[in-house]
């Protein structure tokens, strides 16, 4: 397994906003959503809440990294950043077993350490 080289500060950012329920709400609703991402209105609607609430959600997301957002037309578009969800699973998992690195992959599956 490779070596993951995301900075301790970057994780812990991305920790620290996913520590509260809203956010964390949001950025499972942006996972499920995929590739596609989902406007800010149609976040609010499916998570029931409001959308100054959510606004202010979804910044400290972007803060974080773990979100992306793009201009279209009227639209934005929020999107949930993969490679950097990806990087910080892999950093927390990256020596999980006494010190051996695992497979994500396995510990995906529901595998424990044992396993690796």
């Amino acid at each position: 397994m490779k070596t993951i080289e995301l900075d301790e500060s970057i994780a812990l950012k991305s920790l620290a906003a996913l520590a509260q329920s809203q956010r964390l709400r949001a950025f499972r609703a942006l996972v499920v959503a995929g590739p596609q991402g989902l406007t800010p209105g149609v976040m609010a609607e499916q998570l029931e809440v409001s959308p100054s609430s959510l606004s202010f959600h979804l910044k400290e997301l972007l803060h974080s990294g773990l979100v992306s957002c793009e201009q279209r037309g009227r639209n934005l578009i929020y999107r949930a950043n993969f490679a950097q969800m990806n990087e910080l699973l892999a950093y927390l998992s990256e020596h999980c077993c006494q010190g051996e690195a695992c497979e994500l992959s396995e510990l995906s599956r529901g595998k424990s350490c044992d396993a690796c």
